[in-house]
Formats: C-alpha cells, sequence, structure tokens
C-alpha cells in the first residue's frame, strides 16, 4: 500500500477497486478528454492514463494516523450496496481485511471524514449486520458536513436518497455524526478546506505539520488531466462552472510549493506536486 509522511503524519492508500474509463462521446466522463487531447499531456503516462488510452481512476479511502488521532478519509463504495456506478450490482471485497493487515481495526478508528456524499465517499460508513445497516466504525465520530447534508436532504434524487438511508441515517442514528461547517478543525495537524463546486458542501482535507504540508482533493478535482485543463468539469458536478473556478483557484495556490496533493481518485502513485505548465499545470511526483 502507499503510504506518506507529512511531519508527525502518516497518510496511507486502500484501495477498493480501481476504474479503467475509456472515453465515450455518448456518455462521457470529461466530455473534452479525448485520447487525442490526453496525449498532448505526455506526463499522464502511465500512472494515469493507459496504454489504450484510458483514463485510470481509483476508489480509495485514506488512513491519516495524527498525534492522538486515527482518521479515515473518504469511505468509497462499500459493500453489499446495488449502485447504479456499479451497474447495479453489489461489491464483496475484502477491503476492511486490508484495513486490518496494516494494524487499522474497525474499533481502533477515532474519525471519519466524508469529503461529500456521494456514492463512492460515504460506503463504508456503514456495513451489513444481521440484515441491518450499522456504523463500521463504532467509536469514530463522523465529521458530516451540515451544508453538505442539508443539500442532498432537499434534492429529489432517488439514489441519493438510498445513499443517505443506508450509509448516512444509521449514523445519525447511532449518535456517532457530528455535523460541521466547511472550515471545521479536525485536529491539531488536519482541517476542512471549503473547496465547493462538485457539491455545495464539498471540503478537501489540509494536513500541516513540523512544517510540511498535504492536501487530500476529495473530488474537487476527479483526475489530474484537470490540472492541465481546469475548465474540463465531469457533467455530474453540481455546479459545473464554479469547479472549474475553484479547480484553478486550488491548483494556483498549490503550485510551485511543497505541498504534497494526494487525489481522492488519482491512480498510479495517487500523490505528488502541482507545477505550474504555462497557463495552467501538471502533476509531478
Amino acid at each position: 500500500m502507499l503510504s506518506w509522511t507529512v511531519g508527525a503524519v502518516t497518510i496511507t492508500r486502500v484501495v477498493e477497486m480501481e476504474m479503467p474509463v475509456a472515453y465515450s462521446a455518448e456518455r462521457p466522463f470529461l466530455a473534452e478528454a479525448t485520447p487525442e487531447a490526453l496525449r498532448t499531456m505526455p506526463w499522464l503516462y502511465p500512472d494515469f492514463v493507459d496504454e489504450e488510452d484510458r483514463m485510470r481512476l481509483s476508489i480509495h479511502a485514506l488512513l491519516v494516523e495524527a498525534p492522538g488521532l486515527r482518521l479515515v478519509v473518504d469511505t468509497c463504495i462499500g459493500n453489499d450496496k446495488v449502485r447504479g456506478l456499479l451497474g447495479k450490482r453489489a461489491l464483496s471485497t475484502n477491503f476492511l481485511e486490508k484495513m486490518a493487515e496494516i494494524g487499522w481495526t474497525r474499533e481502533s478508528v477515532n474519525a471519519v471524514v466524508c469529503t461529500h456524499l456521494h456514492v463512492d465517499h460515504v460506503g463504508w460508513n456503514t456495513m451489513l449486520q444481521d440484515g441491518k445497516w450499522v456504523p463500521t466504525f463504532p467509536n469514530a465520530r463522523y465529521l458530516i458536513g451540515r451544508k453538505e447534508l442539508e443539500h442532498w436532504r432537499g434534492e429529489d434524487d432517488g439514489e441519493q436518497t438510498e445513499i443517505l438511508a443506508d450509509s448516512v441515517q444509521p449514523i445519525l442514528d447511532a449518535g456517532l455524526a457530528e455535523l460541521v461547517e466547511m472550515d471545521h478543525r479536525v485536529s491539531a495537524e488536519i482541517r476542512l478546506e471549503p473547496t465547493p463546486g462538485h457539491t455545495p458542501g464539498h471540503v478537501s482535507v489540509m494536513i500541516e505539520s513540523q512544517g510540511d504540508t498535504a492536501v487530500i482533493t476529495g473530488d474537487m478535482s476527479h483526475h489530474p488531466c484537470q490540472m492541465g485543463h481546469p475548465d474540463w468539469s465531469p457533467g455530474f458536478d453540481s455546479d459545473r462552472k464554479a469547479s472549474a473556478v475553484m479547480r484553478r483557484k486550488m491548483f494556483a495556490e498549490w503550485a510551485d510549493k511543497p505541498i504534497l496533493v494526494i487525489g481522492t481518485h488519482y491512480a498510479g502513485r495517487t500523490a505528488g506536486h502541482v507545477v505550474t505548465d504555462g497557463e495552467a499545470f501538471r502533476f509531478d511526483g
């Protein structure tokens, strides 16, 4: 498993699944990201685009160990949940066993942060036990964005309603949820950074320790090709224009600085540094 050290903090990636995404004019993930366009950014290969010009995406959680804290950032899709993203099927993975292999038991987790409440960021909030959805991490406080939850509760979206019902409501019912603002401080080393656009309450996670800095992007960026083209927004962004503005703003803030950028869906090496490249940016290891 990939792991990074940021001062006194260790961040470890646990992959649930990888998804190669081939370009489709009918149903594009990023409409502008044609094979021809991707090839103009050779730095994407092979970590982020494969030899068939398919974008490589990873669905993974990031385990953040800081002084006095074990934090899981984003909890993937989860097992036993029938989801449209999976073609109306459910996963059955050894995700929890992978965590246990590196010494992270369910009971050892102190906190969970969901950067937003989409299907692939809340799944392992809960697990199926005796026919009932129960909190996966029974000793954790689940930090859920107040604005994000209010937004989705007000939307008439069938699958999102189901996601809230099986992956968020059981946390609320168990009394483990803490509704937080978008700039909430998790610990001395960890705070939330508002990055709305993909969803209205979307946040990234900033880690600052002993002079070192890292950021976990969440879905303010899905793929490093958006560094080369910050204006490329997927159709499922809540506000495509706002997300493009946010990407350019954040990439400019991180560029050419010793800030480790850890992509929530970046495959391959997953982490690196933003470097100014003409009028846009590129991703360097």
